[in-house]
């Protein structure tokens, strides 16, 4: 393990994950995380779920506790940002004209929610939602219900958001490019599944529909309208149409960067000694022997382990397979695979779409790709998830039959069982 300097650019979960794993692997030169905004790093997660839901207070969100820093001996430098990078003499510039030098350097700088440049955006009640101070603001203004919310964006955060609008007693329009919500992303059965789950929980939707203009009154909003000429009410409306991962310093350096920064399965970039990881970094991933670049908190967390052990030198891929959830009303779901993969194929569904429980796989060469579970009970050993990245990773055929086939425990349909 050689003795170096390591910084950290970023302060979310991948920033923090690095951070303990290399004082874990026993290394104790300097550490150094760099990050811009003035909380300590946090989980995002409970941003949409449990904490702007009220079931879950701010001790939910810290990645680890506030005082694990000092006692580690990890330097934290916060609200500041690393503005350039001096590859050839290891240093960085920080927007508060200090330099750190480093002997490996972690790019952990995330993603930037993506703005609508619209007449109107700039008023009050208008926001994008990444940040814990966004769940704050939002909490307390959507918290005593009545309010006129419009949502525009009909991807996995505009639907949370939209159920805890609902949940809170609102009145919610979500705007959406698609003809059925999530369709992209899960395909047109499943999309409909969900959106009649909002239906039946009073949200209104307008699809394909965009947002033509935001209007107000002495700077605060009054409404939004469509491309159909239609003007909704609002109170508070949400921009959540997808994030733009932060390369601009990558950029700059001359990183090689493709929808992300372009890393090696070990998450090592096109400049020797510096690593990215997290919504920023578009891994090879070893399974599929393609690039892919995860917005979720589970490649967060798997790839600053990653990332912290190979800086130290030690052998690690970043080899998980993906996963995310999100609860909306009464459906917690799971997912485990990849979408890319899935994209446009059928899933095959074990259980009932009408009892909201079921698992949908999908496959490709009659081999698992990936596969949701929805209010799975917990009676089937091993459980749902696990049995669907054992599935994906053993990469073994398996008829559609037998994965719908409810008489079939799951753990029946694992290799070792057949």
């Amino acid at each position: 393990m050689t003795v170096q300097n390591i910084v950290i650019a970023g302060g979310g979960l991948a920033a923090a994950t690095a951070a303990k794993t290399l004082r874990a692997e026993g290394y104790t030169g300097r550490v150094t995380v760099v990050g811009a905004e003035s909380h300590h790093p946090y989980l995002r997660p409970p941003l949409s779920k449990e904490y702007l839901l009220g079931k879950a207070g701010e001790d939910a969100v810290p990645v680890v506790p506030e005082g694990w820093y000092a006692e580690n001996d990890v330097g934290l430098r916060l609200g500041v940002r690393v503005t350039g990078i001096r590859a050839d003499t290891h240093t960085v510039q920080l927007d508060d004209g200090s330099l750190l030098d480093y002997g490996s350097l972690l790019l952990a700088t995330g993603a930037a929610p993506r703005a609508l440049r619209l007449p109107g955006s700039d008023l009050g009640g208008v926001s994008t939602f990444r940040t814990l101070d966004d769940s704050r603001r939002l909490r307390s203004a959507l918290a005593a219900g009545g309010k006129n919310v419009v949502m525009i964006g009909s991807g996995w955060i505009g639907m949370e958001l939209a159920a805890a609008a609902a949940t809170y007693g609102n009145h919610v329009t979500l705007l959406g490019l698609e003809e059925i919500p999530l369709a992209a992303a899960i395909g047109p059965d499943l999309g409909r599944f969900f959106r009649g789950l909002h239906e039946a929980n009073g949200v209104s939707f307008r699809l394909p529909s965009s947002a033509r203009e935001i209007t107000g009154v002495a700077g605060l909003v009054t409404g939004v309208t469509t491309d159909s000429g239609e003007t909704l009410p609002a109170d508070i409306v949400i921009v959540a149409v997808g994030v733009v991962p932060d390369v601009a310093l990558a950029q700059d350096a001359g990183l090689s960067v493709d929808n992300g920064i372009l890393t090696d399965a070990s998450l090592r970039t096109s400049v020797p000694g510096i690593f990215a990881a997290g919504d920023v970094a578009n891994a090879l991933h070893p399974f599929t022997g393609l690039h892919h670049r995860s917005e979720h908190w589970s490649n967060a967390l798997n790839g600053g382990k990653v990332a912290a052990k190979a800086m130290l030198g030690l052998e690690a891929t970043h080899s998980a397979i993906p996963y995310f959830y999100t609860d909306q009303f009464d459906v917690s779901m799971e997912y485990s695979g990849f979408p890319a993969l899935a994209a446009g194929t059928e899933p095959v569904i074990r259980g009932s779409l009408e009892a909201k429980e079921f698992i949908a796989f999908w496959q490709q060469d009659s081999r698992v790709v990936a596969g949701m579970s929805v209010n799975w009970p917990r009676k089937d050993q091993p459980g749902a998830q696990k049995t669907i990245k054992a599935l994906i990773a053993a990469k073994t055929p398996v008829s559609a039959s037998r994965l719908a086939d409810p008489s079939a425990a799951l753990g029946q349909l694992l290799p070792e069982a057949a």
